[in-house]
């Protein structure tokens, strides 16, 4: 278990963003913002670097911007 302080903030931060995702697209049954949201709030269990959680985090949200914008998912 790691108790570093920045990792429990970053962690915090991307659960906290995956949380919001799952909720919206749930709500309104959008799958691309579920399955992105439910991703965000699993993986930072297995990830222990904050610099890699938060470069998967911009990743995840560029994926799913792009999916968004270009494909109309």
């Amino acid at each position: 278990m790691n108790l570093d302080p920045t990792y429990l903030i970053g962690s915090l931060l991307v659960s906290s963003i995956g949380f919001v995702l799952f909720k919206y697209g749930k709500a309104r049954r959008r799958m691309p913002h579920t399955g992105v949201g439910l991703v965000m709030l699993i993986y930072p269990y297995f990830v222990t670097d904050v610099r890699a959680m938060l470069v998967i985090a911009a990743l995840l949200c560029a994926a799913l911007w792009s999916a968004v914008r270009f494909m109309n998912l």
